[in-house]
Parts: C-alpha cells; structure tokens; sequence
C-alpha cells in the first residue's frame, strides 16, 4: 500500500512503481476530470487501465475511506467482477477533445447573441422580429451600420439580404430605436465578443479536420450520391470538415440517409464513437448500444414484479444528439415521423422523444454494424411478434369498448 502525490512527479512514481511491480492492468474511479493525466501516463507506459464508474462501485463495506475504495477496486478487479467504461481509441481522443471544445464555443456564441437581442430590445429596435436570425447577415449588417452612427430607417433597411420576407414597411418601423451611448457601447462589445469566438471556431473547425483526417478510416469507397436537400450544411456544423464523407469514411456506410440525422448529429457520433470497429468491438448488440446510452428502460425486478422501468439517469453527448434528432421529426413525413408521432401520442411527449431516439440507435448501430444503407422497409417491417402485439392491443380496445373482433 502507497499513497502518491497528484503533481506530476508522483504519477510518474505511480508508473514506475506499477512496472517494478509487474502490473500490467489497473482499475480506476473516473472522478471529475482528474484521473485524466494519470490514466494516459498509464495507457502510454502499456498499462492496461479499466476505467470503472464510480457509482458502479460504491458498496464499499465498512467505512468510506480513500483506502477503502482502493482496496475495494483491487479486490474487484482481481476477480473480474469490473466492467471497464466505454472509452475511444487513442486516436479518436483528440477529435473529441476538440468536438467538445467546439461546443463550448457554440454555446459561448449563442450567449452573446442573446445579449444582442437583449440590448436590441432594450433599444427598442426589433430586428429580432423581422429577421429569423440576430446573427445573420442582414441582421448584422444593420448593427455593423448602426454601430458606425447610421440611423437613417430607409438606409439601414437598404443593407437586408434580398432574400428577407418581411415587408418593408414592417423593417422600417422596426429600425426606428432609443440609440443611448451605454447601448450602443454595450451591443458594441457584445457584437465584437461574438466575432471574436468565431474566429477562434473557425480555427478550431480547421484543427478539427486535420485531426479527422489523421484517423485510420474503414474504407476508401467515394461517398455514395444522394440528393442535395439530404445533406444540407448546419449552421453551427464545422466548415472545414468534410463531415459527410468523413463519417463514411470512418462508419463505412453513409448515414445521412437516415430521417433525423443531420451534419452535427454524425460529428457527435465520430468523435464519440471513433470507427466502426470500435462499435462492433465494444457494444455486441443494439440493446447494449442503447443501454450505454440511457435510451432503454432499466427493469427494477422484484419477486417478479417489475417495481420501475425509467431510463436510467446519464449524461451522453450521443444520447443528447439522438434526442434532437428524435425532435426534429416530428413533422416529418415518411414511416420515421409516424413512429415518433405514434409514441408522443402513446408515451407522452417527453417519453415519445426517448423511443425515437432509441429508434434511431438501434438503426445507427445496424448500419454500421452491417454496412448496409438505410432502407425504411426493413427498419419498420413488420415481424411475428410486432403483430402479435398489434393484435393483443386492438383486443384490447375491442374488450374495453365492449366489442368484438372477428377475422375477415
């Protein structure tokens, strides 16, 4: 038994002491982000390390103690009793390190933009209202114009795009304000601090590409044609990256035909996940898949009795992207729509959204599992048992509207 120091010096102690020692695995609680340096300082001297949640392992007997949870893991895992957390590839670790990165600068910039707006009505100028977006081009070239000392309504008006819907005489009422010097200052800075990140997203967006295009891909098929409408470009998606052909780079089958997934949805996914081998290595099956996740009912079983069958409670990026997938098909057309309408209809709309976006897990995992593209008819076939569910729930609603059912 050795305690170590957390600076650098002492985790290098702590490798060093693990190979005189012969050790050639390792178990550790993931805590925060401080198992980070020790972890990689391990995995490069080639020691195995099992990342353990430590929720999973929280039945320490007798008194909690840093000791304690120590022995306790040893003892574990020298039985095989611990199952290792999913981890990326070390090669996929600096594509999400980034990806997550460019998160927070999406939501840095979604920040300022809100205190446009905020300033804008506080101005009384509504541009919000007649433009969709505060950062797009026409709404920014007014501000830029404003900011400069334009106040003339018809000039400011002059500088929309000529796509805008919203009639004029609507934009010049809009454009009519309270310009005070403590707003001007203030929508001043906020305007730079948005062009200021970015242009650090911009940058990011290019590293992000040279690290996806260091990744060992599955295959060197071209990208199959499809539509333009099905790969359109996101607004916050990266724009050095080249998301659909590297996804099908590294997936090995073109995802973007799938109802729901868009550009940002398949960054999550290969910054996530990494390559399809490593789906096929680490989740045997979509029901695994979706249980990492947190989309499928975790069953408290007792005396035969099913006591709760909630999800479980977890915080993942795929999971999060799935679920704004599920979402945005609410009104869409096509077998995908009806399933999502079918459940919010049936579960509620919060529940609606988690069945399709397990819906949409267990067809992803398929995909990349099989390499085949996405076809409708085979995702929603129809099988024995889908039938016989079909049929126990008309009887169902025949028994309760004191009817019954007759075959044809």
């Amino acid at each position: 038994m050795r305690t170590f120091s957390a600076f650098t010096e002492g985790v290098h102690a702590l490798r060093d002491w693990l190979r005189q020692c012969g050790i050639k695995t390792v178990a550790m609680e993931s805590t925060g982000n401080y198992w980070l340096c020790a972890c990689l300082t391990l995995e490069d001297a080639g020691i195995e390390v099992c990342l353990v949640n430590a929720r999973h392992v929280k039945g320490v007997p007798g008194k909690k103690t840093d000791v304690c949870d120590a022995v306790w893991l040893q003892q574990l895992h020298a039985a095989g009793l611990l199952r290792a957390s999913f981890r990326p590839r070390k090669e996929i670790l600096p594509l999400r390190y980034l990806m997550r990165h460019r998160g927070d600068l999406v939501a840095q910039a979604g920040e300022q933009v809100q205190l446009m707006q905020k300033v804008l009505t506080e101005m009384n100028l509504h541009i919000h209202h007649v433009f969709s977006d505060v950062d797009g081009v026409s709404a920014q070239a007014i501000i830029t114009a404003i900011l400069k000392g334009e106040r003339d309504a018809a000039k400011l008006a002059a500088l929309r795009d000529r796509r805008c819907r919203a009639p004029l005489a609507t934009i010049l009422a809009a454009l009519v304000g309270d310009y005070r010097a403590e707003y001007l200052f203030v929508l001043q800075q906020c305007q730079a601090r948005w062009q200021q990140i970015g242009a650090a997203m911009a940058a990011c967006d290019e590293e992000i590409a040279r690290s996806t295009a260091a990744i060992t891909g599955v295959t060197d098929a071209p990208l199959p044609a499809a539509p333009a409408a099905q790969r359109r470009v996101q607004k916050n998606q990266p724009t050095a990256l080249p998301v659909y052909a590297e996804a099908h780079r590294l997936l090995g089958v073109d995802l973007s035909g799938v109802p729901g997934i868009s550009g940002g949805t398949l960054c999550t996914l290969l910054s996530e996940l990494g390559t399809a081998t490593r789906l096929r290595e680490k989740f045997r099956s979509a029901e695994a898949f979706a249980s990492w996740l947190g989309l499928c009912p975790d069953n408290r079983v007792s005396g035969g009795r099913i006591l709760t069958a909630k999800t479980r409670k977890v915080t993942n990026r795929i999971a999060n992207a799935l679920r704004l997938a599920a979402h945005a098909l609410g009104r869409a057309k096509g077998p995908m729509g009806d399933y999502v309408r079918r459940m919010k209809g049936r579960l509620g709309k919060a529940e609606g959204i988690v069945a399709g976006a397990h819906k949409l897990a267990r067809i992803v995992w398929a995909l990349v599992v099989s390499g085949q593209p996405y076809d409708a008819a085979k995702a929603f076939q129809t099988t024995p048992a889908s039938r016989a569910r079909r049929l126990q729930n008309l009887q169902n609603q025949a028994k309760a509207l004191n009817l019954k059912l007759v075959p044809a």
